[in-house]
């Protein structure tokens, strides 16, 4: 397929693929940028980190320099001969946020059109490929630690439902699961007093820009996939990935069970905690939760007023986008 089938009005247009865990979002992000001479932004939390890997589903690459890339995109995780960016940037020791990510990925954003190529984001983590679509800016607050240290003795039930009290839009959007997540957003409101009034946003003008796709796999499909991935991962030695980010890169178990899904259930099983069979039923029916949890976002999202393109096959995918960068 021609690389060069879009015309000038392109430049400053960009591709969003988004969907549940195991949706294929990777897959067919790779095949646009291939099709459409694009580059990848990974709106992913856990993938930001080096050494998780396998449990992040990250797709085989490495880290490449290249200058004739962008001063920002100089440094890039290539995959499938595509440059991949947000890709193993920070150690897994290191507080990462979407504020953080919202201005770096711009940047890389505004780079790759720059020179005059597709920006492909691909978001895993649905709230912060919203952030950088509606271009989000976040109030600087600074961590504080007395009251880190209060919030951690408390459950995660418990977190959510502080959060739900101090901020009910933030709590729509996050995993009520992932503790690093709920206890930055409460220390966020905390600090403010009030929680910012996010001004209306124009969708009808990032639809201009953006094309939104959305995977939507049947119920039954979905399921299958997750448990196909989550038997490919532990056979591809995720638990081994666990133990070496605890034991070389000195990663505590409770920084690793703040993850979730898979670093959370190896972690409680390589402590002892459970058995190797609660720890994959568990894995597994988290994370159909945690599919379902990124739908009803998603559903959310589009009632907000998102224009978000349901698909089921990269030919819908390439179709659309063929359309919409002409």
């Amino acid at each position: 397929m021609s690389k060069n089938i879009y015309n000038i009005n392109s430049i400053d247009k960009s591709i969003v693929v988004i969907g549940p865990t195991s949706s294929g979002k990777s897959d067919f992000a790779i095949a646009l940028a291939k099709d459409y001479d694009g580059e990848v932004i990974s709106a992913d939390s856990r993938q930001i980190y080096r050494g998780m890997d396998i449990g992040s589903g990250k797709e085989s690459g490495k880290i490449t320099f290249s200058k004739s890339r962008g001063k920002i995109t100089a440094e890039a995780y290539l995959s499938g001969s595509i440059p991949h960016y947000m890709i193993d940037i920070v150690s897994p020791n290191t507080d990462y946020n979407v504020a953080k990510f919202t201005k770096k990925a711009k940047q890389i954003q505004n780079d790759i059109i720059a020179r005059n190529k597709i920006p492909i984001i691909c978001g895993g983590t649905g709230f912060w490929a919203q952030s950088l679509i509606e271009d989000r800016n976040f109030p600087h607050v600074a961590p504080d630690s007395l009251l880190r240290s209060m919030l951690r003795n408390k459950t995660t039930e418990k977190l959510f439902h502080d959060l739900q009290k101090s901020d009910p839009t933030r709590a729509c959007t996050i995993d009520p699961h992932n503790r690093v997540h709920l206890i930055r957003a409460i220390e966020i409101a905390t600090k403010l007093g009030t929680v910012p009034i996010i001004e209306p946003v124009n969708y009808q003008q990032i639809s201009d820009h953006y094309l939104i796709i959305a995977i939507d796999h049947p119920k039954e499909k979905l399921h299958k996939r997750i448990e196909k991935r989550l038997h490919k991962r532990i056979d591809a030695g995720m638990l081994d990935e666990v133990a070496v980010l605890h034991k070389k890169h000195r990663v505590s178990w409770t920084r690793l069970e703040s993850f979730g899904l898979e670093y959370k259930w190896c972690a409680l099983y390589l402590q002892g905690k459970v058995s190797r069979e609660e720890m994959e039923e568990s894995l597994l029916c988290e994370s159909r939760q945690y599919a379902k949890r990124q739908m009803t976002w998603l559903r959310r999202w589009k009632r907000m007023g998102a224009q978000i393109h349901w698909i089921t096959t990269l030919r819908e995918a390439r179709k659309l986008t063929r359309n919409f960068l002409r």
